[in-house]
């Protein structure tokens, strides 16, 4: 097993309230999610650093908006 470092996080009450959401939701705990969003948000940056980009389409109306990540 790899081994955990513990930290603190401080988020405002919005913030808590989606991480609290989404954990409900996807049936997580609240570290869960928080790892899943670092892994998404490395596998983003990842793909992002070698040129590509990161599209939202709706099949629906064929429409398509890129997403910018700062």
């Amino acid at each position: 097993m790899t081994a955990k470092r513990t930290m603190t996080l401080n988020l405002t009450v919005a913030e808590m309230s989606v991480l609290e959401e989404l954990a409900k939701k996807k049936d997580l705990t609240k570290t869960a999610v928080l790892r899943q969003a670092l892994r998404l948000f490395q596998a983003i940056d990842l793909r992002l650093e070698g040129g590509e980009k990161l599209y939202f389409e709706d099949e629906a109306t064929d429409k398509k908006s890129e997403l910018v990540v700062l």
